[in-house]
């Protein structure tokens, strides 16, 4: 367990934090001002947020300088993977425990959920699986 919670990842989550700014900030006004739905706003989120967590995690977390495409695969794969976990186990979660509210609190509150899951799936794809090294 401390192995796991070495630099390496301090510096994922600090890296974590500037993307998911970016990237909640995205989905909420996505989802909330521009009307679209539950899984575009979501989607949106970790597309703009996976480019700028690809690189930072790269070459500041994980401090990977040579590119490889085969790299870049496996990121996207981890990334793809994690997002559904996370956001198919929210959703149901959410709505579920939120009963009886109206489907934007159910969704608001399965938005952050599956950032929180994600946050921890993401952590172990990348560093055991994208950046393995």
């Amino acid at each position: 367990m401390k192995k796991l919670l070495d630099k390496t990842f301090w510096k994922f989550l600090l890296v974590g934090v500037v993307n998911s700014l970016v990237g909640a900030g995205v989905m909420f006004l996505l989802y909330n001002l521009a009307g679209c739905s539950y899984w575009a706003s979501s989607a949106a989120n970790y597309v703009v947020g996976s480019v700028v967590s690809f690189f930072l995690n790269k070459y500041f977390t994980f401090q990977q300088k040579a590119w490889s495409w085969a790299q870049a695969g496996r990121f996207a794969v981890n990334v793809a993977l994690c997002y559904l976990l996370a956001y198919g186990a929210a959703k149901p979660l959410a709505i579920y425990l939120l009963s009886g509210q109206p489907k934007h609190v159910q969704e608001n509150a399965a938005m952050l959920a599956g950032m929180c899951l994600f946050t921890g799936l993401n952590y172990l794809g990348q560093r055991f699986f994208a950046f393995k090294q």
